[in-house]
């Protein structure tokens, strides 16, 4: 969608709103507007206007392992001079990658893949995506475990009380408890459409899967109290004034891993949180509003962390996929950059 328009004005009010979504991407209007603090009927105009220019995407996907056992991995990819984005674009169009984004540093992509089934699934899929033109190296790094997965980092905006320590079961990734027996082919068609558009109505559903209103409702209540479905609410971390999306790699002493990872889970800014296999390491993902608070975080909470032993960084330049859906803005925002690199 290479019509979004990432240098438009984002007011207090949008911000709000999009705050509000990452809460619940499916949150009544009505709702949206208590948190807003303004007429139902504004936020409802200003929200469908945030969703219909891409600023915003909601979508609804299966939760990981939710129809059967899975293993992640995180890529670190080289590529040849001038095949970035094509590199990422080929990912992208992969429906084993969960996460895709450009970044500064030693690397010049990071990748999310997600692979069902056993190592010999593991290998085809990790060979036929390291032959991809222009990759010249390729390292992956198996996730042994996630301490935190979220998408309400924009609440550290308003919530005056957001980088007090959090009740763990607000950042804990929810137990898979879906029954993939009980995950139909009706249910998948559901998702798939939710897929798309995260707020689509019960009633728009079921009309194009000649469905009626009840049943689809019905299966989404029981998907959605069963673990089976994750909400994913996007937006540049731009629109909300922040721009240090960083990507850490810490190095941990092997008896620290699990007392870092805890620590680390209660900041808001902790978006993503992972332990690797390799190197006794932690994958942590931060947004912030400003180099200057990346600097603070990371002199002032993390040097300070018993057991952390150092860590490697990146900045996400342009992050393309997230949660299996890819980002409706990445495209304008690559075209914007290049037209100033034209310019000068």
């Amino acid at each position: 969608m290479s019509s979004v328009d990432l240098t438009r004005e984002v007011s207090d009010l949008d911000r709000r709103i999009v705050v509000a979504l990452q809460q619940d991407g499916r949150a009544s209007w009505t709702s949206i507007a208590e948190f807003a603090g303004a007429a139902v009927s504004t936020v409802t105009r200003r929200g469908q206007q945030l969703l219909a220019e891409g600023l915003v995407r909601v979508g609804i996907v299966p939760t990981l392992g939710s129809e059967g056992h899975v293993e992640t991995f995180f890529v670190r990819i080289n590529c040849t001079p001038g095949s970035q984005l094509s590199v990422a674009q080929a990912l992208i169009g992969s429906p084993y990658v969960r996460f895709v984004t450009l970044v500064t540093g030693k690397f010049d992509v990071f990748a999310e893949v997600v692979i069902p089934g056993d190592s010999a699934t593991y290998a085809h899929v990790l060979t036929d995506l390291q032959a991809i033109p222009g990759v010249e190296r390729w390292r992956s790094d198996l996730v042994v475990h996630t301490y935190k997965v979220s998408f309400d980092w924009g609440r550290q905006l308003y919530d005056a009380h957001a980088e007090a320590a959090s009740d763990p079961q607000s950042y804990m990734p929810a137990p898979n408890t879906c029954d993939p027996t009980h995950f139909d082919d009706a249910d998948r068609a559901i998702v798939e459409e939710l897929r798309h558009n995260g707020r689509a109505s019960f009633q728009s559903i079921g009309d194009k899967l000649d469905m009626n209103e009840s049943s689809v409702r019905r299966r989404y209540e029981r998907m959605r109290n069963g673990g089976c479905l994750t909400t994913v609410t996007m937006v540049p971390a731009s629109a909300l004034g922040m721009s240090a999306e960083t990507l850490l790699i810490l190095r941990v002493e092997p008896s620290r891993i699990a007392s870092v990872a805890r620590t680390l889970a209660q900041h808001v800014s902790v978006r993503f949180l992972a332990a690797a296999l390799e190197e006794n390491s932690l994958y942590c993902e931060i947004i912030l509003p400003s180099t200057e608070t990346l600097h603070d975080f990371l002199t002032g909470t993390i040097a300070h962390l018993k057991g952390v032993r150092g860590w490697n960084a990146a900045m996400e330049l342009v992050f393309m996929k997230r949660g299996f859906i890819e980002t409706p803005w990445w495209r304008a925002q690559v075209a914007s950059a290049e037209a100033a690199d034209n310019a000068s």
